[in-house]
């Protein structure tokens, strides 16, 4: 589904990625590791559309993305959840959900007077998507409340949600458990870590090893890139 080649970027003398290449499979779940300042938030940013590539490709289904806009990159099925949450604050976790699905593309004004009864059914099948979003995520109990008034961690399952709520055929989640107390980082990563199993080590901006955490983990120079050489 995934294919990045020889990505690389400049922020003038520094180079956060460098010649950054790796594939991810369709239906796959896996795991981007490294040491703090390794590049994966830098890489993120450049398949996610919000900065530019100096060199290198990032193909999607086929199709080379680099250096399209965020917008551009969301309407072809990529999706990113951010390290901080992005919340519409003063709307209930419900309407969080139910502003995210895509208008249908003939939708116009006058549909409601026009097709009245069309529109209650998409309106019925969005409110029934975010309910069984919020009931998998465990936070039915917080459908009514504004969502800022919610705590880091149920901002976080909300983010998640929200992505549930779209069409997304890659999901780029960055740092899904920051800033979230301990009893809410359980549940999140158990959702995350019982489907994640192929994982991608990045150091200094550029591969380091890709396979199974088993086999990551007795991996020499990723052992060296966390406890003896990588920068931080």
């Amino acid at each position: 589904m995934l294919h990045v080649e020889g990505l690389n970027k400049h922020f003038g003398g520094v180079h956060a990625v460098r010649y950054c290449s790796l594939h991810i499979e369709s239906g796959s779940i896996n795991g981007l590791i490294g040491p703090h300042g390794a590049g994966k938030t830098t890489l993120f940013n450049m398949i996610a559309g919000e900065l530019r590539p100096t060199s290198g490709r990032i193909l999607f289904c086929g199709e080379d993305v680099a250096g399209l806009l965020t917008y551009q990159v969301f309407h072809r099925g990529i999706v990113r959840i951010f390290q901080i949450p992005h919340e519409f604050a003063k709307m209930t976790v419900l309407e969080n959900l139910m502003v995210v699905p895509p208008a249908p593309p003939v939708e116009h004004i006058f549909n409601n007077w026009l097709a009245p009864s069309s529109e209650r059914k998409r309106e019925r099948e969005v409110h029934d998507r975010a309910r069984d979003a919020l009931e998998f995520l465990s936070i039915s109990h917080l459908r009514d409340e504004r969502a800022g008034n919610l705590s880091g961690g149920q901002k976080k399952l909300l983010e998640l949600g929200r992505t549930m709520m779209t069409d997304a055929m890659l999901v780029l989640l960055d740092e899904p458990g920051a800033g979230v107390k301990p009893t809410l980082l359980v549940k999140i990563r158990e959702m995350i870590a019982s489907l994640c199993n192929p994982v991608i080590v990045l150091s200094e901006g550029c591969v380091l090893a890709q396979g199974e955490m088993a086999q990551v983990r007795r991996n020499p120079q990723v052992l060296e890139a966390y406890l003896g050489g990588a920068e931080s």
